[in-house]
């Protein structure tokens, strides 16, 4: 078992522990209180997990569609129905049992509904375990773009069962590996307590010696979050430096329909905020060369047929990150830094996507 806690004490203490162990689903009962819970998850986590969601009330268990393409107002309007039909009150609290879509959605429904009820996340998701639970994003895409309206709502914990990932598919784990790959990147920025060394465990290990070591990789990526988190809670600064890859990220999903998974977009994202470092002559060839050969070493990035820069830049526009209608990336330095660039031309955009 591995513990931590995301300290946020401010006008409000906000902070919640994370608790990280094996087979925690099977001694759940112990990390709950004397309320009443509503599970929202969806339909492919149910089916694995019958056992587990049948420790609810059936009136109490909503279950979505699997998908990204779901991740939208009408899922949300969906779940608020649901929890009001069952009469949820303000003392209740809302499980997100799922990956990062059912984090997202399920969080927003608990900033949102009567005001703000309370909600642990309990995710079922590489992607989720090592990024998304923690740090208090929820929110829903719309036809404008992904994640644009939301709510910084922070979990009362997370529970991360690394046993979990056994069911995951070789793509959906090669998913959650783009998030990890991303802290690597900017291990030295996140001005954390401990140094884990990212890249050297990379170098030094091939997919299987990952797999054997995904506990201790969760509690790297969760540390290297919280510390980031502590410092900017509601993405003021340093905050930002969790979107490397993710501006370009989101257009590439978008123009996919969904069809490419978050974290393999995020993966192609760092490639091309790669690329852009260079043109910009932030980083060196070889810098580039090895990142690049990381990201690669695990089969990480999808290879588009073909791009149309022309509607990327548009959606591109649309980010949340955007500052005096100008387009601003993270972009790798050397030596497992990043910063944020708010001087980005479109042309140079044009050129970084590979």
């Amino acid at each position: 078992m591995k513990n931590l806690c995301v300290n946020l004490k401010k006008e409000i203490d906000l902070s919640y522990p994370i608790t990280i162990e094996r087979n925690i689903l099977t001694n759940i009962e112990h990390y709950f209180d004397d309320k009443r819970y509503f599970l929202v998850t969806n339909d492919k986590v149910a089916k694995i997990y019958d056992n587990f969601i049948s420790k609810f009330e059936k009136k109490h268990t909503i279950i979505i569609k699997d998908g990204e393409k779901y991740k939208n107002l009408k899922t949300i309007e969906f779940i608020l129905n649901k929890l009001l039909d069952n009469k949820i009150e303000r003392k209740d609290c809302i499980i997100a049992f799922g990956g990062g879509v059912i984090g997202d959605m399920a969080g927003f429904c608990a900033a949102s509904v009567l005001r703000g009820v309370d909600f642990i996340q309990i995710p079922t998701t590489l992607l989720s375990q090592v990024d998304s639970s923690v740090g208090g994003k929820t929110g829903f895409n719309n036809a404008h773009g992904k994640n644009l309206i939301g709510a910084f709502y922070q979990p009362k914990k997370v529970l991360i069962d690394p046993d979990v990932l056994n069911t995951l598919s070789y793509k959906d784990f090669q998913s959650g590996m783009g998030e990890v790959i991303k802290y690597a990147f900017i291990e030295k920025s996140c001005n954390a307590d401990k140094f884990f060394n990212l890249f050297e465990l990379f170098e030094n290990s091939n997919h299987n010696e990952i797999h054997n070591q995904i506990e201790d990789i969760i509690f790297a990526c969760i540390s290297l979050k919280a510390a980031i988190v502590e410092r900017d809670e509601k993405e003021k600064g340093p905050r930002a430096l969790l979107n490397l890859g993710h501006t370009y990220a989101h257009a590439i999903e978008k123009i996919s329909n969904y069809k490419i998974l978050h974290g393999q977009a995020v993966s192609l994202g760092i490639k091309m905020a790669l690329k852009a470092s260079l043109l910009k002559g932030v980083i060196n060839e070889n810098y580039y060369n090895y990142g690049i050969d990381i990201i690669d070493k695990f089969n990480l990035a999808p290879k588009l047929k073909k791009i149309n820069s022309d509607k990327i830049i548009e959606i591109m526009k649309s980010d949340k990150k955007v500052k005096n209608s100008k387009i601003n990336l993270i972009l790798p330095r050397t030596n497992a830094q990043a910063a944020l660039f708010d001087d980005i031309d479109e042309l140079l955009i044009k050129d970084s996507l590979i």
